[in-house]
């Protein structure tokens, strides 16, 4: 809600606006709150009212300007609603933690973690190196270059057990990011109108992937320990299903890690079924009191189809990942991979596989831990400091966010736009359950920038929730 001071702002920033040159830079939040004498949080409703309005373009981390006035006639695309008839699915709209931040706002929604905690110095030699070599000019292998085809069959053979057959480079195709991954693995392994089963809550994007392929999903309850290998047999003998999404380590949104009694017991299920278990290690470098551990090194059976991706620990700008799979699964997923995109990028490949593996990158991922280690810390005491109301059922050992439970009743889209009036982004956790919510959750990111306003964020939340 707009306040009299915010409105009083805004008024004036209008008529500055007027007078002003298309893409002018406005000040910065700073020297608007010196010189209106105000909060940071008034001249943001402001400046928000103002790009509602149409009149602003925020860039996030470069400023906000003069947004150009258009003045040619509103486009008519009515002609596309006869000429593409009725979509053919009804696939998820995409959900909060894709929106971009603005400038001011303390961002508690994204997926990513920050620029910071990236390998930068590593990327950006890369890409240098990757440049002036073949990979610039040539078309790589479908299933990927063979050096980065080994350094995954290998990182995942370290943790294999004695007596199981560690993977092979020939069991590796490359792909380009794990999304596209999981659309793959849904539509060979599925197919359509099959039945899919996963853990609830789960990773949006698999909601999304299986959405787009007609795959109908299953939802297998999960907490802190993860799911119960019971409900998930019963499952699989309700459903006839013949495969399982899940990510045991460091599962996003719950943070869950699985125990080794426990995986035992799925793979046991999967194995009595004749199943696939999709495996989803999207936060194997972000581990923080422990260490992830693979379900695929346990299994030299083809039950396991591993994912791995490599984007959200190097750069955004690396849109590399995995799939492992063994036998004709893996004939079918690699044509599956060729027909969709023939082939990844040699140069991105390239770079992926210099970063991984020079020097620098060990030393770079036991930086990385003990900085997610005070960023989680430190958000996990904002919120019992200024959000009492929040409970967390538990601290992950790793990953990139908390997973936190509401008072019941919670009315999630109001909170969240309260929260986002006063300057800070959060995910609602609707947009994490494959069937009806099972509670009040908010999804929140401690690896996004300025940690230094957690305690900022706690309070506005807090507020919010009527607890501050």
């Amino acid at each position: 809600m707009v306040n009299d001071s915010s409105a009083r702002i805004a008024a004036a920033l209008r008529e500055r606006i007027a007078g002003a040159a298309p893409g002018a830079r406005l000040p910065s939040t700073r020297d608007l709150v010196a010189e209106f004498a105000a909060s940071p949080v008034t001249v943001q409703q402001a400046l928000r009212a103002l790009d509602a309005e149409g009149l602003l373009e925020r860039r996030p981390g470069v400023g906000t300007f003069v947004r150009a006035v258009r003045t040619a006639r509103p486009s008519d695309y009515r002609w596309q609603t006869a000429a593409l008839g009725a979509p053919p699915a009804r696939v998820p709209r995409l959900p909060t933690a894709l929106k971009t931040a603005g400038n001011d706002v303390i961002a508690l929604h994204s997926g990513y973690p920050d620029r910071d905690l990236l390998p930068e110095r590593l990327v950006r030699a890369a890409f240098t190196r990757a440049a002036r070599g073949d990979a610039a000019m040539s078309r790589p292998p479908a299933a990927g270059l063979p050096e980065l085809q080994h350094w995954f069959a290998a990182e995942l053979g370290e943790t294999a057990p004695a007596g199981v057959a560690p993977p092979t480079p020939g069991d590796v195709i490359v792909i380009p990011g794990s999304q596209t991954g999981l659309s793959s693995l849904f539509r060979v392994l599925v197919g359509p109108g099959r039945p899919l089963l996963v853990e609830s809550p789960t990773f949006w994007g698999a909601i999304v992937a299986a959405a787009r392929e007609h795959v109908d999903l299953v939802p297998i309850p999960t907490g802190p320990d993860g799911p119960d290998p019971d409900l998930l047999d019963e499952a699989f003998d309700r459903t006839g299903a013949r495969a399982f999404y899940a990510q045991p380590n460091f599962a996003n949104p719950t943070g869950a890690r699985w125990t080794d009694r426990l995986t035992e017991r799925v793979l046991d299920v999967v194995r009595g079924r004749g199943a696939f278990l999709i495996e989803d290690d999207w936060a194997h470098e972000f581990g923080i009191t422990a260490d992830p551990r693979p379900v695929a090194a346990r299994d030299d059976t083809g039950h396991v189809v591993y994912v791995r991706s490599l984007t959200k620990s190097t750069s955004t700008a690396v849109r590399v990942a995995a799939i492992i799979a063994r036998g004709p699964a893996r004939d079918r997923i690699l044509a599956d991979a060729q027909a969709e995109s023939m082939y990844v990028s040699g140069l991105l490949q390239a770079v992926a596989a210099d970063v991984v593996t020079q020097p620098g990158w060990r030393t770079h991922l036991k930086g990385l831990r003990h900085q997610l280690a005070a960023r989680r810390d430190l958000m996990v005491a904002s919120l019992a400091d200024h959000a009492p109301q929040v409970h967390l059922e538990a601290i992950p050992q790793g990953g990139l966010n908390l997973w936190a439970r509401l008072p019941d009743g919670t009315d999630l889209p109001a909170l969240a736009r309260a929260c986002e009036a006063a300057g800070v982004l959060v995910v609602p956790g609707d947009e994490w359950f494959p069937a009806e919510p099972t509670g009040a959750y908010l999804r929140l990111n401690y690896s996004g920038p300025n940690p230094a306003a957690f305690p900022d964020a706690a309070r506005i939340i807090g507020r919010a929730l009527g607890s501050d």
